[in-house]
């Protein structure tokens, strides 16, 4: 059972250890209060790693790098990873990158996965979990690739696209958490704080 916090001025700070402002304000939406502290690791997955247990470990060692700064306080980390076939697809480095994906994922679903962990002040978890959003997407035309990538909006995302923005027209069905696409499983987030009493 989780252990009562005290009163609200006595309670630990909670942390989000991202410096995405996506993930920021999807907290926001919530009134929580917290402090945003960006972690920089090295976001590579390991040789054969899957796309699932690549987003829990990104988010595993961003929970324990902000922790080991802030050991006083709740920690909240979260890594998002899109993936076609069972491989990731990261941020583009280029225009042509960027077309090469969105017109791999024309017409087809994808998998969208969170890694997500809440840490005690303990630096012990309190919560982890990997959630799942299948996406699918129409078919794109050439057209609208290039016109898509023009804007420029794929270029720092991952898979080449950002559901909450102009991307949206890409997408023809979503099944499951769409704040997940976004950056964060905001019901599964709040329930956890919910249940931690965590304000």
């Amino acid at each position: 059972m989780p252990e009562r916090a005290g009163p609200a001025t006595d309670r630990p700070p909670l942390i989000l250890a991202s410096g995405s402002p996506r993930r920021r304000w999807l907290l926001e939406q919530i009134g929580l209060c917290f402090e945003v502290l960006a972690v920089d690791i090295e976001e590579r997955p390991r040789c054969d790693e899957l796309p699932a247990p690549f987003a829990q470990r990104m988010a595993d060692e961003k929970a324990t790098a902000a922790g080991e700064r802030r050991p006083e306080a709740w920690v909240l980390a979260a890594d998002t990873v899109v993936a076609l076939d069972d491989v990731a697809l990261g941020k583009p480095c280029d225009p042509e990158e960027a077309a090469a994906m969105l017109a791999r994922l024309s017409g087809r679903a994808h998998v969208v996965y969170t890694g997500v962990v809440l840490l005690r002040p303990t630096a012990v978890p309190a919560e982890r979990a990997v959630i799942a959003t299948r996406v699918s997407f129409r078919s794109l035309s050439a057209a609208e690739i290039r016109a898509y990538v023009a804007s420029g909006e794929p270029l720092d995302k991952a898979g080449a696209y950002a559901i909450q923005c102009a991307g949206a027209h890409l997408v023809d069905r979503v099944e499951g958490s769409y704040t997940n696409v976004i950056g964060l499983p905001l019901a599964e987030v709040a329930t956890w704080l919910r249940t931690w009493r965590i304000h």
